[in-house]
């Protein structure tokens, strides 16, 4: 919108108060906040959002693959082929064999359920999530036959184990008897633990050289999986679809949408809502913003009426105050990213400044998976974000600015 110079300075005029007009400059200041808390609120929670997604997507697939191979009955006895398979179809750049398995586990008197997991030792120390998130011990104590695991921090803290500590692994498949199966306890030395940040993971598992899982499940050679990573988790129904007749009456091929359907869903439908939710938050501003131009076309008449003598025309009546609202809406917008902005860098600081003044527990990492708040911020969205607030501005300055520009001179200064 150009403005010419006198067009400049009535609108500069128009936007400071003048007086008896506090309370209009009142109404356009709460807009204009109205529109900074809309955009701010937007930006956090939408990043927040984000964030909580992909992180918990990135530790999931780099724990669990995009995909996997599930052996019927929990085995896999010809997996080697299985793995050569995989690795020569297109689009899969990562197959790993794994042994799974729900078992309890047991340290001076305490119990907890576990998730012992068994990988070949390159798959081990090659994996960054277990690798980079080691805070006591160091993997280089585990090794086949060696009897030392890595058990996850918060398991660690319900078994009070550390570094060092014997822990017993209970199986139910044990020695068959007269009298039933006797379950099968093993004893192991915690050699590392590791937090890799998704309260399940590190609530649960015990990670194990191949070999000693499978000694202590009595696979014989089998696994129970073959974890699979593609090159686009989007398409991973379409890159595994040629591997399915391969391992058909051996396995079942699921994908990281099936394994976490629900939670995903969840999140998709959650950012939705409250994406239209806090939006109504910059309508409700920019419907302020529609009230104070109106009262200020109403204050503002008379002067209205002289520009219009003077020869000032209704192109230019309707530029000068849509740049009063658009002005409003945009300086409201900028201080919004910058709060927004400023929010995200603090997020962490301020959820545990809350937690300690109210004493409730906010973030509760056996409700939220995630140990601490994440944040992604999309700036495609940001953009939406800004030209959404800015253009809703826009739109509700038009009627103010149409009315302004209609105001007849002749009538108006009749009785002056």
């Amino acid at each position: 919108m150009i403005l010419n110079r006198y067009e400049r300075m009535i609108a500069k005029r128009y936007l400071l108060p003048g007086k008896g007009e506090s309370f209009i400059f009142l109404v356009a200041s709460i807009s204009m906040i109205g529109v900074m808390l809309g955009v701010a609120a937007l930006i956090t929670v939408m990043s927040v959002m984000n964030g909580f997604r992909a992180d918990l997507f990135d530790k999931t697939a780099g724990l669990n693959g995009h995909a996997v191979v599930q052996g019927y009955g929990g085995s896999l006895p010809d997996w080697r082929a299985i793995v050569r398979e995989a690795r020569a179809t297109p689009g899969v750049t990562e197959a790993t064999p794994l042994i799974e398995q729900p078992l309890m586990g047991s340290l001076n008197g305490r119990v907890a359920g576990i998730l012992v997991r068994g990988m070949e030792m390159r798959d081990i120390t090659g994996n960054p999530l277990i690798r980079d998130n080691i805070v006591a011990g160091s993997l280089a104590n585990i090794k086949p036959g060696s009897g030392e695991v890595a058990i996850g921090a918060r398991l660690a803290e319900t078994l009070g184990a550390s570094v060092g500590a014997p822990i017993t692994v209970i199986s139910p498949q044990g020695q068959t008897t007269p009298f039933g199966t006797l379950p099968r306890s093993v004893g192991y030395t915690v050699g590392a633990i590791f937090e890799v940040g998704v309260y399940d993971y590190d609530n649960a598992f015990v990670i194990m050289p191949m070999q000693d899982a499978q000694t202590l499940l009595m696979l014989g050679d089998s696994v129970s999986m073959v974890e699979l990573v593609t090159t686009n988790a989007d398409k991973v129904q379409d890159i595994v679809k040629p591997l399915v007749p391969k391992i058909a009456g051996q396995a079942e091929i699921r994908d990281w949408r099936q394994n976490n359907a629900a939670l995903f869903e969840a999140l998709s439908v959650e950012r939705v809502v409250m994406f239209w939710i806090l939006s109504l938050i910059i309508l409700v501003a920019a419907f302020n913003i529609l009230s104070s131009l109106i009262m200020l076309v109403r204050a503002k008449t008379r002067d209205i009426a002289i520009l219009r003598t003077m020869g000032a025309s209704r192109g230019a009546m309707i530029r000068i105050f849509m740049t009063v609202g658009v002005t409003v809406g945009a300086l409201g917008t900028l201080a919004g990213v910058a709060l927004g902005f400023i929010l995200l860098y603090f997020r962490q600081g301020i959820v545990d400044g809350v937690q300690y003044l109210s004493g409730q527990n906010l973030w509760d990492p056996s409700i939220r998976f995630l140990t601490e708040m994440p944040a992604r911020t999309d700036p495609v969205e940001v953009f939406a974000i800004i030209a959404m607030a800015i253009g809703s501005t826009f739109l509700f300055t038009l009627y103010p600015a149409w009315k302004a520009a209609s105001t007849d001179p002749v009538q108006v200064l009749r009785y002056e």
